[in-house]
């Protein structure tokens, strides 16, 4: 049994790296991770095939406040658009297609997750 991660950050940060090993499972290539602008942050960036994934990731303990993809937000989705857009500013990527993925994780107590992965979350 693993540690249970207490404090918010560790959370998050166990999350994106969970998240990141399943996206990479799956044939993903890792661009860049936890970008930071004055907009705000984004978690992951990937290459899937000939598109750019700018991925938000949200990680939860509990459904006490809702499953974790509820928390996404259109306010949110508007939010990773705009730091898609800077991010793609700041970075000389050749790239045809950019895609807006969610991944939610709910950790349960005996350390595994249940994983959701919305495609294409802001189309």
């Amino acid at each position: 049994m693993t540690e249970i991660p207490t404090d918010r950050r560790q959370v998050g940060a166990e999350g994106e790296r969970v998240a990141e090993r399943y996206l990479v499972t799956r044939g993903m290539e890792v661009v860049d991770r936890n970008w930071r602008c004055p907009t705000g942050e984004v978690d992951l960036v990937l290459r899937d095939g000939d598109e750019l994934v700018v991925c938000e990731v949200k990680t939860r303990r509990s459904t006490r406040f809702g499953q974790p993809v509820e928390a996404i937000t259109r306010a949110k989705l508007a939010r990773l658009r705009r730091l898609a857009g800077c991010w793609l500013e700041a970075h000389e990527v050749p790239t045809r297609r950019v895609r807006l993925d969610v991944v939610a994780l709910l950790r349960h107590p005996d350390g595994t997750y249940a994983v959701t992965h919305v495609r294409g979350a802001g189309a």
